[in-house]
């Protein structure tokens, strides 16, 4: 491997050996525990083998470096890059036994050592890779793992569950071999979409089957690798597998922290390095599983989940809840997610006929919104074989949040919902997932939001101002259900696939929630277009070039080594968190191929485009293919796949097509009223005498958030205001109260004109607007003014232990 690897900074591995086998169902076992900051328990893992099951079994670990092949590795296995409390655990309802051959547990407590190899004293040399005896190493299972202390890892004896034999061709189960345990397994795990309830009862079934011999394991910086001796190919590695294991405290993929009531609560960010800190699993996307889980914790929490399931808790002992979720539909590991924390169900005052799921007939403009035919996917049951699922505008749905933000979330999120929800339906048609849960997460949230299956997760900064926030927020969250969730990147350095559509898709379901006439509906996308277009700028002036490509491995997009190992491009750098450019640049292409097509030609397409890939992953080329041969031969001039890449997706910078399409547009009419408005303040500010309040508020129109996004902007580009200005423009506008991304906007202006009376406006908005405020602190630091420093300084030392550990990562080099 690169010895001059950053691991803080660099690619992020994703070790898992994919090609030769593929878990397929994940079964955790988990209690959560508030006071130790740990969340303990078992996973089991179902597998089936890949494609490449009968390779020599010395491939898993083969890479550029024979070093790398030790079984105990020091340092990850990288292969060329070529490509995504207060509860005890003595409540537990299930306590595993081990079966027959009186091992005992002596895996040292860091759980990085092979149990047998420590009972043994046989020293980890044994385990290399022998090279000069083909054929005959054991294989060795490698998984995503990382900040995690594994205890012990075995074999789940599934024969001997009690009617399992009914999934074998014997009646009878006489002699059990590593060959049937497999072969019941297979079967399990290839059972017909209609016995998905059998299948997951079956599942649990196995889960806490006794075990049948413990696994050789070790883990490394990145991964967990486990063999049985004697199991030399894929097809002979056990199908069921049980690891015991705890997370730790500092683990990057769970966030402990406390709500906005200041009580204690876990959520998992999944990023910058996904799920592989809360479990070991395969962590490559192409790894598609499904899942259940039944999470303990105290009685006074309650455990959400991606689950297709509402689940309710069920009382246990010592004044312990459990809940229990479950996923049909086969996804990424990296889409799980989990929150434990004193929430609130937030309910309307009264409840409307809009609040319930709805269904209604399509109309025959929407007869495009079905195709006849069976889906691509593998089998799951899916919703889009299901007629009423088609017609289901609006899918059952729950709001949570810590109790204080009750008023907020009734003034804001609970009316949204229902209209975004069915906005989106008018566009792309059945909804991918049964149901919604919304969490509004604790202030050091480092984004404004994040999707996963049937959850949301939003930060608190949308509920403040009208509703323009938060509804533009909730719409780009629900779109992700298709695209990034149901439709997924099969190379996660394609990340536009994803939040590119997602950016490009809020703006159309808001206008169609908010009832907007077309017109009204293009003035205000053009807007959006113009402060997006200001914003890629910046975005390009201020960041690496190499950092701004969509696609940067080029024609080896989707590649992996012979494993099924890649990496990450820039995955660790916890910068590109803050990076917008796959957001943005994605979200002008879309809108330059739908000005092109039409938006009628485009959207019928768009709606054709999901029915054919849901449940699939994809590379820019299926679309792109796709949507080329949907486009007639008269609009498609010189488009070719070839030329978006070239101008698009494979280089830094701005997209020539778009610089010649910003350069010849004309300023959309809601733009010219701020640019009226901007000369007004400008005259202003050249002005020696006052005005009386009163007359400046007459002075001004009323604008639109974003039109006082774009107004803040162009005030920015003022050399000078002087303080008498700034307060003028504060109580115009009531700059205070509104949303954040209006707020922010005017903390930049306070921090630029040094209008030290508002300062506690910008303290404010790094304390309460984490997900949005780390730009702030390097604009305190730039201007080497003392009293601005000292204010970064104050408010960072106030949330540091809270914060988000990239987003602290980060301040924290700006400050010192």
């Amino acid at each position: 491997m690169d010895t001059k690897l950053d691991p803080s900074r660099d690619d992020l591995p994703l070790m898992a050996n994919t090609s030769h086998i593929l878990v397929k169902h994940y079964v955790l076992d988990l209690d959560v525990d508030f006071e130790s900051q740990i969340i303990e328990g078992t996973i089991v893992l179902f597998f089936e083998s890949g494609k490449k099951q009968s390779r020599s079994t010395k491939e898993p670990c083969r890479t550029e470096s024979n070093e790398a092949c030790r079984f105990r590795m020091p340092e990850p296995c990288h292969s060329p890059v070529t490509d995504t409390r207060t509860f005890s655990p003595k409540t537990r309802s299930n306590d595993f036994t081990i079966c027959g051959k009186g091992e005992k547990d002596t895996s040292g407590k860091d759980g990085n050592h092979d149990n047998r190899e420590q009972a043994s004293g046989i020293s980890s040399s044994k385990y290399c890779c022998d090279t000069g005896n083909h054929g005959s190493e054991d294989f060795l299972l490698v998984l995503d793992c990382c900040d995690l202390s594994v205890l012990k890892v075995e074999e789940v004896d599934v024969a001997a569950v009690p009617g399992i034999e009914k999934l074998t061709r014997s009646p009878k189960l006489t002699v059990v071999s590593e060959e049937l345990r497999n072969q019941i397994v297979c079967e399990l795990v290839t059972l017909p979409a209609d016995r998905w309830r059998e299948q997951l009862d079956y599942y649990a079934r196995c889960s806490q089957a006794p075990g049948c011999g413990e696994l050789l394991f070790d883990t490394d910086t990145w991964s967990l690798q486990i063999r049985k001796t004697g199991a030399q190919t894929a097809t002979d590695f056990p199908h069921a597998i049980r690891i015991r294991y705890s997370t730790k405290p500092q683990g990057r993929s769970v966030t402990w922290t406390s709500d906005q009531s200041g009580r204690p609560c876990v959520y998992t960010m999944g990023s910058p390095i996904n799920n592989r800190a809360l479990f070991p699993c395969q962590e490559p996307p192409v790894a598609m599983s499904t899942w259940q889980a039944t999470v303990r914790a105290a009685a006074s929490f309650v455990v959400l989940m991606s689950g297709e399931n509402s689940a309710k808790p069920t009382q246990l002992r010592e004044g312990c809840s459990s809940w229990h979720y479950y996923v049909t539909m086969p996804m990424p590991a990296s889409t799980f997610t989990i929150a434990v924390g004193s929430w609130t169900e937030m309910k309307p005052e009264t409840c409307s006929s809009n609040d319930l799921a709805a269904e209604r007939s399509l109309s025959p403009s929407e007869a495009d919104f079905r195709y006849v035919g069976i889906c691509g996917h593998m089998e799951y049951p899916c919703r889009f074989q299901n007629p009423s699922a088609t017609t289901q505008e609006i899918i059952p749905h729950r709001v949570f949040a810590p109790l204080c933000l009750k008023g907020a979330c009734q003034e804001t999120l609970l009316q949204l919902v229902p209209p975004c929800l069915s906005a989106a339906h008018r566009v792309l048609g059945t909804h991918p997932f049964s149901r919604l849960d919304i969490l509004i997460v604790p202030s050091n949230f480092p984004s404004l939001g994040m999707a996963s299956p049937h959850i949301i997760f939003l930060s608190q900064s949308v509920l403040t101002g009208n509703s323009h926030l938060c509804g533009t927020r909730l719409c780009h969250e629900i779109a992700h259900a298709w695209f990034g969730l149901a439709i997924g990147a099969r190379d996660w350095t394609e990340e536009w696939l994803s939040e590119g559509f997602a950016t490009h898709l809020e703006d159309v379901f808001w206008a169609k929630a908010q009832q907007l006439d077309p017109h009204e509906a293009q003035e205000q996308q053009e807007l959006k277009a113009c402060l997006r277009w200001c914003r890629l700028q910046d975005e390009v002036r201020n960041s690496p070039e190499e950092m701004q490509v969509l696609r940067p491995n080029k024609e080896k997009t989707g590649h992996v080594s012979d494993s099924g190992s890649s990496v990450v491009k820039h995955g660790l750098n916890p910068e590109k968190v803050f990076m917008q450019v796959h957001y943005l640049k994605g979200y002008f292409l879309l809108r330059f191929l739908a000005q092109r097509l039409g938006d009628d030609t485009y959207f019928a397409f768009l709606r054709k485009f999901v029915h054919t890939f849901h449940g699939q992953l994809i590379l820019s080329q299926d679309f792109l293919q796709m949507l080329l041969e949907n486009i007639p031969e008269e609009k498609r001039l010189e488009l070719s796949v070839e030329n978006i890449f070239r101008d698009w997706l494979e280089s830094s910078g701005i997209p020539q097509p778009l610089q010649r399409e910003r350069q010849a547009g004309a300023e959309c009419g809601l733009a010219r009223q701020v640019s009226v408005e901007v000369e007004k303040w400008i005259r202003m500010n050249r002005r020696p005498r006052k005005r009386k309040r009163r007359e400046t508020e007459k002075l001004f129109e009323k604008l639109l958030p974003d039109q006082l996004v774009l107004l803040l902007e162009h005030l920015l580009e003022q050399k000078t205001l002087n303080p008498r200005t700034l307060q003028s423009l504060e109580r115009a506008y009531r700059l205070t109260q509104q949303d954040a991304e209006v707020r922010h906007r005017w903390c930049e202006l306070i921090i630029k004109h040094k209008y030290t009376k508002a300062y506690k406006d910008v303290e404010r908005f790094l304390q309460e607007d984490q997900a949005m405020g780390i730009y702030l602190y390097g604009e305190l630091m730039v201007s080497e003014d003392s009293r601005q420093q000292q204010v970064a300084r104050r408010c960072f030392e106030l949330t540091k232990e809270q914060m988000d550990r990239s987003s602290a990562q980060v301040v924290a080099e700006m400050l010192f």
